[in-house]
C-alpha cells in the first residue's frame, strides 16, 4: 500500500492521531453501549443490532449473507450468533422461496419487543457518548467522511 516507489507514506504525528483517536474511542464506544444494553435489558449490542437491521428490513426478514455484510460480519460468525438468538427466540431463519440453498434471518414478535424495550437505552447510549459530543458541523463532516469510507471499502469487497 505504499507509493509506487515501493516507499511507505508514513503517518504524520497528525494523522497518527486521528487513526489512534478513532480506534480506541471506536472501541471503547461499542465496549459502553454494549455495557448499557446488557445490564439494562440483558440484550448485547450485537444482537441488538441484528434486531435493527431486520426490523429495518422489508417484512421483518433479510438474507444471511445481506445481514452478514450490513454488520461487517462474516457468515460463519453471523451464522451462530443468529443460532443463539434462535435458541433464545428473538429471530427464527426461514428458507427462502426464489433460492431453495438461500436462508433468511426473520425477526419474531419476541424480538421486537426485546428491540422496542432497549431501543430508549440505546439511543441515550449514541446521545450521550457520541450525538451530543459534537457540533451540529462536526456530525456533518464525520457523516460525509464515513459515508465516503463506507463506500470505499464496500466497492472493495466486491
Amino acid at each position: 500500500m505504499g507509493d509506487e516507489s515501493g516507499e511507505v507514506r508514513w503517518l504524520t504525528d497528525a494523522e497518527m492521531l486521528v487513526w489512534r483517536s478513532y480506534i480506541v474511542s471506536t472501541l471503547m464506544l461499542r465496549q459502553r453501549l454494549h455495557r448499557e444494553l446488557a445490564e439494562r435489558q440483558d440484550v448485547s449490542l450485537t444482537d441488538y443490532e441484528v434486531l435493527v437491521c431486520l426490523s429495518a428490513a422489508e417484512g421483518g426478514a433479510m438474507r444471511m449473507s445481506e445481514l452478514a455484510t450490513m454488520l461487517g460480519s462474516t457468515k460463519s460468525r453471523l451464522s451462530h450468533q443468529v443460532a443463539r438468538m434462535e435458541a433464545a427466540g428473538y429471530v427464527k431463519r426461514v428458507p427462502l422461496a426464489d433460492d431453495r440453498r438461500g436462508v433468511a434471518a426473520e425477526l419474531t414478535e419476541q424480538g421486537a419487543a426485546l428491540l422496542r424495550r432497549s431501543a430508549p437505552t440505546h439511543v441515550e447510549g449514541v446521545r450521550a457518548h457520541f450525538v451530543d459530543l459534537l457540533t451540529e458541523e462536526e456530525q456533518q463532516i464525520m457523516g460525509r467522511a464515513f459515508s465516503r469510507i463506507l463506500t470505499h471499502l464496500s466497492e472493495l469487497a466486491d
